[in-house]
């Protein structure tokens, strides 16, 4: 998942828990909102620990020439 993926899903769940006041039958939009935000808010840890996991690489330096 993207870092941009993860933004998304944080802002639709934020829509969904926040703004719409409809009632669905069967479904609870605020805990699928919650969820969303809970699914978005991991996706955007492990993505910024993967981007700058994999910057930390020990690159040995070029040989003189």
């Amino acid at each position: 998942m993207t870092i941009g993926t993860s933004l998304f899903l944080i802002a639709v769940g934020a829509i969904l828990k926040y703004a719409v006041t409809a009632n669905v039958e069967g479904v609870n939009i605020h805990t699928a909102g919650l969820v969303l935000m809970i699914v978005g808010g991991l996706g955007l840890v492990l993505g910024l620990y993967f981007l700058v996991r994999g910057r930390w690489t020990d690159v040995p330096p070029a040989p003189p020439v």
